[in-house]
């Protein structure tokens, strides 16, 4: 097992989703680890960047 929470290997599974379930009335995008408990991250799907901007 990696040390380093950082370090990705073949088994690392990341995912993005538009959550739209949440208590708020706004969408939120939420990008995970699924192969790590509480690995996750959210922001209002509205703020987050398009593929665009992303190369």
């Amino acid at each position: 097992m990696a040390t380093n929470p950082h370090a990705t290997t073949e088994h690392d599974t990341i995912v993005g989703s538009i959550d739209s379930a949440g208590t708020s009335d706004r969408d939120e995008y939420v990008i995970a680890d699924i192969s790590a408990d509480g690995a996750w991250l959210s922001m209002q799907a509205e703020a987050a960047p398009t593929l665009t901007a992303w190369r």
